[in-house]
């Protein structure tokens, strides 16, 4: 699954690399710990390729009262056709969602709490999961799809966001139903990195560098071997 992710490019960056124009109002602030209901960005096509700022937790449009029963905040690419919530916006109200990493948790060695670990491109670089969106009584919203893990993934979880290649993002924005379903596959283990972080990103509060920094060695756990 992918409940927490970070973007911490300047929207300039993120512009470049999309091909957008910025977002009207938006801060710009480096984001170290994103998490659900709050807003993110989003990038749309329809034609020409738009920035938006989405509200992270999807609401259908056709929702009597905006409230599910869970959060939507990720979708599952093997149903995505199949369940009420998503097969409208599969076909027709897809994004990109631009991150330069995300979280997962896996239990220490023998038991106890929860290691948070901070998982990304090799070089760093900026990307993008696969997203789904939808309007609600004015409200747009968005989900980020999951898929099963990869090699590396695996070892923490056994879902993991969908990575769109940038070579792949008019598709996924803009071509049918199946060649952008042809998209919705595990990222190359070999081509991503992940490293142990501390516990402070498990506070939806705690937004600041040090939840993604990188454990002291004596501090972290075992490495995990692929």
């Amino acid at each position: 699954m992918c409940g927490r992710f970070t973007l911490t490019r300047p929207v300039d960056e993120i512009t470049r690399h999309f091909g957008t124009e910025a977002v009207q109002g938006a801060s710009g602030q480096a984001r170290y710990n994103i998490a659900p209901t709050q807003n993110i960005y989003a990038v749309r096509g329809n034609g020409r390729r738009t920035l938006s700022e989405l509200r992270w937790g999807l609401i259908p449009g056709w929702s009597r009262d905006g409230k599910m029963k869970s959060l939507l905040i990720n979708a599952r690419a093997e149903t995505l056709t199949e369940k009420p919530a998503f097969r409208e916006c599969v076909a027709t109200r897809r994004c990109l969602i631009p991150a330069d990493g995300f979280y997962e948790w896996t239990h220490a060695p023998g038991g106890g709490k929860k290691q948070p670990w901070h998982i990304g491109l090799q070089d760093s670089s900026l990307f993008a999961f696969a997203g789904l969106w939808d309007r609600w009584q004015g409200i747009e919203s968005c989900t980020i799809i999951t898929t099963r893990a990869n090699e590396a993934v695996a070892k923490l979880h056994d879902r993991m966001p969908v990575i769109v290649p940038s070579a792949g993002y008019d598709a996924w924005l803009e071509a049918a139903v199946r060649e952008a379903l042809a998209l919705l596959q595990a990222y190359p283990a070999e081509e991503m990195r992940m490293y142990p972080v501390s516990g402070l990103v498990s506070g939806t509060k705690n937004d600041e560098p040090a939840c993604r920094e990188p454990l002291r060695v004596s501090q972290a756990p075992p490495p995990l071997r692929f």
